[in-house]
């Protein structure tokens, strides 16, 4: 009897720079806390990273509540980076994400280049962070500006946080611009290693018995399914105007969704709102994209990337 050979299985593992990923599939900045929560529900060896929640330097209390409300084919969320501050994270959170066994990426936030800098070399102290996240485009603090709608701005930032630490730094990028390509060319110039796009649109909603808002800051961040399309085109856009590795986000909510960022030019994809949706979306979209490879005997994964259009 004639044994059938078993095909070579597809390479998974993804580089972005100088970040080796074992998958192309990441936990979404906020959207799955340090792990812990999720542990007893997904393997998290599994995922090809975690990006955290985002750090401050000092500790914030964020918005006032309601701060999440359902929409259609999407959710608004208003936090406003709450969160324990640099040292209790680093004291409290870093134990458990140093024993995960995934690349870890650290997300973080402040008010100017200084600031910046200066928590991304402390962090930059502590084993165990793969990447930093330069989280420029949070959209729901009440400010009238955001460092990502301001070219000059976002280099300043990014090359501060670049010169303060040797870790590779990701400038997460926002979609409420005019041109998201001119803020790439700034991150891009500043030396960001790679970009993260894209963050939540501004948007809100109303109760119509109260004629109130149904966030208690009024507005905030929508993501979900709602949002992928214009997500998709960013990725497509920036692809063709930068050369540095692309993690693409927004409504990704299963495999398919995926493999279209990808496609696009996504060298890696961040899942978020689904987790909220299904913990498992994320082991799910990963086992997904290797039988996608699979079935249609592609052996790199790397090979689907910016192949769109090519036979």
């Amino acid at each position: 009897m004639v044994k059938k050979r078993k095909s070579a299985a597809s390479n998974f593992s993804v580089s972005l720079g100088s970040l080796k990923l074992p998958n192309p599939v990441l936990a979404a900045s906020g959207t799955f806390g340090s792990g812990r929560d999720y542990e007893d529900l997904v393997p998290l060896k599994k995922l090809g990273a975690l990006v955290t929640k985002t750090i401050t330097l000092k500790p914030q209390s964020g918005n006032p509540p309601p701060r999440t409300a359902e929409t259609y084919q999407g959710m608004l969320n208003a936090i406003g980076l709450e969160n324990p501050g640099v040292e209790a994270f680093i004291r409290k959170e870093m134990p458990f994400l140093q024993k995960i066994g995934i690349p870890v990426i650290v997300s973080v936030a402040a008010d100017s280049p200084a600031q910046f800098a200066r928590i991304c070399r402390r962090l930059s102290k502590i084993r165990g962070i793969h990447a930093l996240e330069v989280n420029i485009s949070c959209p729901n603090l009440g400010k009238r500006t955001l460092i990502a709608q301001d070219a000059r701005a976002t280099y300043e930032v990014v090359k501060a946080a670049k010169r303060a630490t040797g870790v590779p730094i990701i400038t997460k990028l926002s979609p409420n611009v005019t041109d998201v390509a001119e803020i790439a060319h700034a991150a891009e110039r500043a030396g960001s290693d790679i970009l993260s796009l894209v963050n939540t649109f501004f948007g809100m909603s109303v109760d119509l018995k109260t004629k109130q808002p149904k966030l208690g800051n009024a507005t905030g961040g929508l993501s979900g399914p709602a949002i992928k399309p214009q997500a998709l085109w960013a990725v497509y856009r920036v692809r063709q105007a930068v050369k540095l590795p692309l993690i693409g986000m927004g409504g990704i909510m299963d495999t398919q969704d995926a493999l279209e960022f990808i496609i696009c030019g996504a060298s890696a994809v961040a899942v978020g709102t689904a987790n909220f949706v299904n913990p498992k979306a994320i082991v799910e979209i990963i086992t997904g994209i290797r039988k996608y490879l699979q079935k249609n005997k592609i052996r790199d994964i790397n090979s689907l990337i910016g192949s769109l259009g090519k036979k």
